[in-house]
């Protein structure tokens, strides 16, 4: 019985893999389709079901520009999805919903600053 049960510990652990699928540099800079009227830079790092980071958004008109913003929130257990807040200065901030596939997110605002774009799909630049 003992033997069952440490083989089956082992195939258990073996198994089990975590992918931290949002962590690297994410932008709609390099998007075909898109509108250029804004530049979103997302710097993600995942650890287990944690995310940390930064965003900004850059745009030709000054007053639109946000700045550098906190990001935090965390990631669903099957680890394609994620709830995230932005945060930044001058009561900028939104609450964020990230599905990862492939190399791109799709980025969806729940609710926040009109600054922050209602949806876009970011591509990953760097890991």
């Amino acid at each position: 019985m003992k033997k069952i049960s440490l083989l089956f510990l082992f195939f258990s652990l073996a198994g089990y893999s975590q992918t931290n699928l949002f962590t690297g540099t994410w932008s709609n800079e390099n998007c075909k389709d898109c509108s250029k009227k804004y530049i979103l830079n997302l710097i993600l790092a995942q650890s287990n079901s944690n995310i940390f980071g930064t965003a900004e958004i850059i745009n030709n008109d000054e007053k639109r520009n946000t700045g550098i913003m906190e990001v935090t929130g965390f990631v669903y257990p099957l680890g394609e999805k994620a709830i995230v807040k932005l945060k930044g200065k001058n009561g900028i901030g939104a609450s964020i919903i990230l599905d990862v596939s492939d190399k791109n997110i799709q980025f969806t605002k729940r609710a926040g600053s009109d600054l922050i774009p209602q949806e876009t799909i970011l591509t990953k630049l760097y890991d």
